[in-house]
């Protein structure tokens, strides 16, 4: 794809360029770990609060409804004060959030504060990705956001294994959430330091009182941006949601504890970051359409495999697999998503969230009702046959949008 007109930010050389996205990215590691923190953490929750799996998956969901919604507001806000300084002051609010996490009395407490968290938490990834499509030319994007997502699978990794081994230390999800707020002081303290060095792209200016809704209609207005933000909504759906109750799953299959089975599903992340340092070389010879259709046929053999493995080992390896299927088919959703509607990034880029997190948040609320009253097989084979389809899909959509083209 040829490179379509990019907003610079003033003053941008490489050198500032490459050493903001290396600080974006630690950020993105405790934003990542908090995603998957609690994957490990539901049997104990389920176990201290006396509850079922499914319902201790409320704190998965309420954070991905929060987390979601507000990109709405976070994206306009970055696109009108900087996404740097909207995102520093979203790291300081996080650490509050995540100590006032681990400080709640009871279960109904957890899952109110989790709200105020995942409110929080949407300023950061998202705007660092709308960061780079401000600074980084559409022709080395993708590889620059591969980057960052080593920062956020570096520490999707950390979440998923550090949930299980909090789980199932003294500790547990107390000391899971206070570890989180140490991290969010330090990224947002380094940020503050360095708030002056950033790029920064030229402000959009206030349009009145409707300016955000029109905004957002502006970018839902683009064909193909509905194209991508339904593609991205449907992956929530289910490839996140059902993820959620991996490690309860393999916990009450096999036996295993749950420090090793969120360790075996943290290499899904592993899978994600070879993904990313091998991503210029990827993109390059084998180009979007066959990567989508290659990352949704991955992940689709690998949920079948989760189901009908006799043995709790081979569901590392499926994992670290499903990890690199999903990010040949994610990333390229994201790059695309970079270009939805240039002149209003962050806003595009917070529709693009949204779409991934509300559908995140309703594919657990699925999964979580399917794995209680139906047990993995609707849990596991439902993504199956749906994720191969979606990358099919949208294959084919890049395919008719670069005819078009020509």
């Amino acid at each position: 794809m040829t490179s379509q007109a990019v907003t610079t930010p003033t003053g941008a050389s490489e050198a500032a360029t490459s050493s903001a996205v290396n600080l974006l990215s630690f950020a993105s590691f405790f934003s990542g770990a908090a995603l998957r923190i609690c994957d490990g953490l539901l049997p104990r929750l389920a176990g201290d609060f006396a509850i079922t799996p499914g319902t201790a998956g409320q704190v998965v969901l309420t954070f991905a409804i929060a987390y979601g919604v507000s990109q709405l507001v976070f994206g306009p806000l970055g696109d009108r004060y900087g996404k740097a300084r909207v995102m520093c002051a979203a790291l300081f609010a996080c650490a509050l959030t995540s100590l006032a996490c681990a400080l709640a009395p009871g279960f109904e407490a957890l899952v109110r504060l989790r709200i105020f968290w995942g409110i929080a938490a949407a300023g950061v990834i998202p705007l660092a990705i709308a960061w780079i499509g401000d600074a980084v030319h559409y022709e080395q994007r993708q590889a620059t956001l591969a980057r960052l997502l080593m920062g956020t699978l570096s520490g999707m990794t950390a979440g998923q294994l550090g949930g299980g081994l909090f789980a199932d230390s003294p500790l547990g999800w107390r000391g899971a959430f206070g570890a989180l707020c140490i991290g969010y002081v330090v990224v947002a303290v380094m940020l503050l330091a360095r708030l002056r060095t950033i790029p920064a792209a030229p402000p959009v200016r206030s349009e009145g009182r409707f300016a955000f809704a029109r905004q957002l209609g502006s970018v839902l207005a683009i064909p193909w941006a509905r194209v991508v933000v339904l593609a991205v909504f449907a992956e929530g759906v289910f490839l996140l949601g059902p993820l959620a109750f991996l490690p309860a799953y393999l916990h009450q299959r096999f036996g295993l504890s749950l420090s090793a089975a969120s360790s075996f599903i943290a290499l899904y992340a592993v899978g994600g970051l070879l993904y990313a340092m091998v991503a210029r070389h990827v993109v390059r010879r084998f180009g979007e359409r066959r990567m989508v259709l290659a990352g949704g046929v991955v992940m689709g053999l690998g949920f079948l495999a989760w189901y009908a493995t006799p043995v709790a080992w081979i569901a590392a390896p499926v994992a670290f697999l499903i990890g690199f299927g999903t990010y040949l088919f994610h990333n390229t959703l994201q790059t695309n998503a970079t270009q939805m509607a240039p002149a209003m990034r962050g806003t595009g880029m917070a529709l693009f969230a949204f779409c991934f997190f509300n559908g995140q948040a309703i594919g657990v609320s699925l999964a979580g009702l399917a794995y209680d009253h139906g047990g993995p097989l609707p849990l596991l084979v439902v993504p199956a046959v749906v994720l191969p389809l979606i990358g099919w899909a949208f294959a084919r959509g890049l395919r008719r949008r670069h005819a078009a083209a020509s």
